[in-house]
């Protein structure tokens, strides 16, 4: 293994608002990401604000997969980090914002335990199934 692990940041614009605040909704996304991406589910934890938003963690064998959502401006702030080679955290990312079902997707990804953080990727790109 040349790194510790890989991170993903992604920000996610023009998502479904309803999705974005309800709690059920984007605790099942999360879970099913980490599920989709072969992650080992270890503890869930979100969040409901009032009166907008939603925050929550899937803390996996691997590391973690966080989100905070804004309903108001429909965007979401996610990132995926996975220890090892094995799971792909791009999987999820984008497993999550088909479930968000954003049109507009930011993403960079790190390579992790290396030192100075350097920039593997960057993309922005319109995930499939993205309409409402």
């Amino acid at each position: 293994m040349d790194t510790m692990g890989r991170h993903v940041v992604a920000e996610l614009w023009e998502c479904d608002p309803k999705l974005l605040n309800d709690i059920e909704q984007v605790e099942k996304i999360m879970v099913n990401a980490a599920i989709e991406s072969g992650a080992e589910v270890r503890e869930v934890v979100f969040h409901k604000f009032t009166p907008l938003g939603v925050s929550g963690v899937v803390v996996i064998s691997e590391s973690h997969l966080t989100i905070h959502s804004f309903p108001e401006h429909g965007y979401a702030s996610i990132d995926v980090y996975t220890c090892g080679d094995r799971i792909d955290p791009k999987v999820a990312a984008d497993y999550i914002a088909r479930g968000l079902r954003a049109n507009k997707q930011e993403t960079v990804q790190f390579a992790r335990g290396l030192g100075k953080l350097r920039v593997e990727e960057q993309t922005v790109e319109a995930p499939t199934g993205g309409t409402r």
